[in-house]
C-alpha cells in the first residue's frame, strides 16, 4: 500500500533537457531563442505574404499558410518551456502541464503530417489532372481537408493522453528529454505499459504511416506522369513545383520515423537530437525551403517588405 501511494502521488517530472552541464545552459538558451524567433518571424512572413497577394490564393498556398500557422503553434508548445529550463536550476514540469504539452505536441505534429499529405495530393491533382484541378480542389474542399487534418489528430492525441494518465510514476520521475514525449514517459512508469505499447504499435502506427503512404502514392503517380512529358523543360517545371514540398517531407518524416519506428528499450540521446529536427528545426527551415525555391513566394515577400519599408 505504501508503494502505491509513493507512485501515484507524483506531482511533477524533472526534464533533464539536452545537457546537464551548467556551462552549456546559456549557449543553448541563446541558440534556441534565436531559432524560435527565426521560426516565428519566417512563418508569419509566409502567412502575411500569402494573405496579402491575390496571385497566391490557390490551394497549394492555402495549405502552406495553415502549415506555417501549425508550425508556429508547434514550436510555441515546446521552445518556451525549454528556454525556462535552460535558465533555472530546478528543471521541473508539473504532471498536468507535462500531459498537456504532450497532448498538443501530438496534435500539432500529426496536423503537420496530415497537411503534408494534403499538399502532396494537391500536387498530384495539379500535375496528373490539371484540367480538373480547379473543380477537384475547390475552396470548399480545401477548407474541408484542412478541417479534417486539424480535427483527427485530437482524437489520436486524446487516446494516448488518457491511457498515459492511467499509469503510475515513480516519485523521482526523471524524463531523459527536453519535452514530455510518450517514449521517455513510458520508461518512467512504475506500472505496466502493455496497453500503451499495443496501442502505439497499432493505432499509433496507422496514424503515423497513413499520411506518409498517401504522400508516397501521390509522388509515384506524379513521377509516372512527369516521365511521360516529352520536353525537358516541361519535366523541370513539373518537378520544380514539388521540390520544396518533397524536401520538407524528407526532413520531417526522416526524423519522425527514426524516433518512433524503433523499440522503446532502444531510446537514446540520439532520439532527442532527432526530435529537435522534426519539431524545431523543420518548423524553422520550412519558410526558407518554400521561399528560396519558389519565385511566387519570393516576389510576394519582396512586395510585402517593400510596403513595410515605404
Amino acid at each position: 500500500m505504501e508503494e502505491i501511494n509513493q507512485t501515484s502521488s507524483v506531482s511533477e517530472f524533472i526534464l533533464l533537457g539536452l545537457s546537464s552541464l551548467p556551462e552549456d545552459q546559456k549557449p543553448l538558451f541563446i541558440l534556441f531563442l534565436t531559432m524560435y524567433l527565426v521560426t516565428i518571424t519566417g512563418n508569419l512572413l509566409i502567412i502575411l505574404a500569402i494573405c496579402s497577394d491575390p496571385h497566391l490564393q490557390t490551394p497549394m498556398y492555402f495549405f502552406l499558410s495553415f502549415l506555417s500557422f501549425t508550425d508556429i503553434c508547434f514550436v510555441t508548445t515546446i521552445v518556451p518551456r525549454m528556454l525556462v529550463n535552460f535558465l533555472s536550476e530546478k528543471k521541473t514540469i508539473s504532471y498536468a502541464r507535462c500531459l498537456t504539452q504532450m497532448y498538443f505536441i501530438y496534435v500539432l505534429g500529426n496536423t503537420d503530417s496530415c497537411l503534408l499529405a494534403v499538399m502532396a495530393f494537391d500536387r498530384y491533382v495539379a500535375i496528373c489532372d490539371p484540367f480538373h484541378h480547379v473543380t477537384i480542389m475547390s475552396h470548399h474542399r480545401c477548407v474541408l481537408l484542412v478541417a479534417v487534418s486539424c480535427s483527427l489528430p485530437h482524437l489520436h492525441s486524446l487516446l494516448h493522453t488518457l491511457l498515459l494518465n492511467q499509469l503510475t510514476f515513480c516519485n523521482s520521475s526523471v524524463i531523459h528529454h527536453f519535452l514530455c514525449d510518450i517514449n521517455p514517459l513510458l520508461k518512467s512508469s512504475c506500472s505496466s505499459t502493455f496497453v500503451n505499447n499495443i496501442t502505439i504499435k497499432t493505432e499509433g502506427l496507422v496514424v503515423l504511416v497513413t499520411p506518409f503512404l498517401c504522400i508516397v502514392f501521390s509522388y509515384i503517380r506524379i513521377l509516372i506522369t512527369v516521365l511521360k512529358i516529352p520536353s525537358a523543360a516541361g519535366k523541370h517545371k513539373a518537378f520544380s513545383t514539388c521540390g520544396s514540398h518533397f524536401t520538407v517531407v524528407i526532413l520531417f518524416y526522416g526524423s519522425v520515423f527514426y524516433v518512433y519506428l524503433k523499440p522503446l528499450s532502444s531510446y537514446t540521446v540520439r532520439d532527442r537530437v532527432a526530435t529537435i529536427v522534426y519539431t524545431v528545426l523543420s518548423s524553422m527551415l520550412n519558410p526558407f525551403i518554400y521561399s528560396l525555391r519558389n519565385k511566387d513566394i519570393k516576389r510576394s515577400l519582396g512586395k510585402l517588405m517593400g510596403r513595410r519599408m515605404s
